[in-house]
């Protein structure tokens, strides 16, 4: 059981939430081998040589490390100090020089308009108080017609009893602030804000949906 002083601490400040689950959350084995290969497959599809990528919510690196190769930098970026602490011993370890990580949030990133190719947003929106106003961040980031990779569990599909739960969960500290919105919800959020759908699958139901999101004009 988290102390109740531990606990209103990460109610105030998530990263204390993930710094507490980093090096666990470092050693848990991919749930779905065959998706995260195809969702790396078909984002690669969109990469340049001269791309400039910012990965928001990166947690331990995996990804960006996974496509350092085929872009010319990536800047990832999470809340957890302890994550980007364990991501940048990953890089070193393998020898990974234009991935660049630091601990930040969305709001206070630092990052010009219209000076990214590409964002990547990974099981991150629904962690999110508002979706809406980080899209429309990202939107202002990317350059005109950049895109934006989304992978993002829509509890509201099948789980709309996570309403009730979730707060429970999070105020004991078992678990970080979960959004509930569905599929739908989500597609309305990203056309709405700006992009149209590019790309756009769910392997199966209660699974993440993956999308990449093209900003219009």
């Amino acid at each position: 059981m988290t102390p109740p002083l531990k606990k209103e601490q990460e109610m105030k400040n998530p990263a204390r939430f993930w710094d507490r689950l980093a090096e666990r959350y470092s050693k848990q084995p991919i749930a779905d081998e065959a998706a995260y290969k195809r969702k790396l497959e078909v984002t690669r599809r969109y990469f340049q040589p001269d791309m400039e990528l910012l990965e928001l919510g990166c947690g331990t690196g995996s990804t960006a490390l996974l496509h350092a190769p085929y872009v010319k930098h990536i800047r990832a970026v999470d809340i957890s100090s302890k994550m980007i602490e364990i991501a940048r011993g990953k890089a070193a370890d393998q020898n990974i020089s234009n991935v660049t990580f630091e601990q930040a949030t969305i709001e206070a990133l630092t990052v010009a308009d219209q000076s990214i190719d590409m964002a990547l947003g990974l099981s991150i929106l629904h962690l999110l108080e508002d979706k809406e106003a980080a899209i429309a961040r990202v939107r202002r980031l990317l350059k005109p017609g950049g895109f934006f990779v989304t992978s993002t569990v829509c509890l509201g599909d099948n789980m709309k009893w996570f309403k009730i739960i979730g707060p429970v969960g999070k105020f004991f500290g078992l678990m970080p602030l979960v959004k509930v919105f569905t599929e739908r919800e989500l597609l309305d959020s990203l056309t709405q804000g700006g992009f149209e759908i590019d790309h756009h699958w769910r392997p199966e139901k209660g699974k993440a949906v993956f999308i990449v999101a093209k900003k219009t004009q």
